[in-house]
């Protein structure tokens, strides 16, 4: 982290809990901000993966088994 990262964190632990949290919020909120190009990407590969399904060269997983390989035990 740099210096300036740091002084600002140095700074927000001072802060009530509340403000922290609406702190927190905040930046989290800022990377949620639409970015085209990422979502340009995104469009491409899910292209390109409905593409080689259709063509056999990739199978579905059912979504239980998808969901079952994240769940904690």
């Amino acid at each position: 982290m740099d210096h300036i990262a740091s002084s600002i964190e140095s700074q927000a632990r001072k802060l009530p809990p509340l403000a922290r949290l609406e702190l927190v919020d905040a930046i989290l909120s800022s990377l949620d901000e639409p970015n085209q190009e990422i979502d340009r990407l995104w469009s491409q590969e899910a292209e390109e993966r409905l593409a080689a399904y259709r063509r056999g060269e990739m199978k579905a997983i059912p979504l239980a088994e998808v969901l079952a390989k994240y769940r904690t035990p």
